[in-house]
């Protein structure tokens, strides 16, 4: 029998192989949702999905993208802020 906390459907489950040839259950927490842009909804590029423990493992570059706005809003909604930044200082 899985321990009370393992037969929650929030694990995901694999099963393995061992050496002496018997098939066991691992558990897994499921991976997190896709990250999504914060004003538009859509899919962020670049931004890779983990949990905490692995994200903390990668190196910053690679944790999101290394500009204004990144891992945050997309490229379609970044450029409109920036325009929109720009519009308001010409006035």
């Amino acid at each position: 029998m899985p321990q009370l906390r393992h037969r929650s459907r929030s694990y995901k489950r694999t099963f393995k192989k061992t050496p002496g040839g018997k098939t066991v259950l691992h558990y897994k927490k499921k991976k997190p949702s896709k990250h999504v842009c914060a004003e538009c909804g859509e899919l962020l590029h670049g931004v890779p999905r983990g949990r905490p423990y692995q994200i903390r493992k990668l190196a910053k570059s690679k944790r999101r993208p290394n500009r204004p706005y990144g891992g945050n809003l997309c490229t379609e909604c970044t450029r409109k802020v920036f325009k929109e930044a720009a519009r308001s200082q010409e006035k």
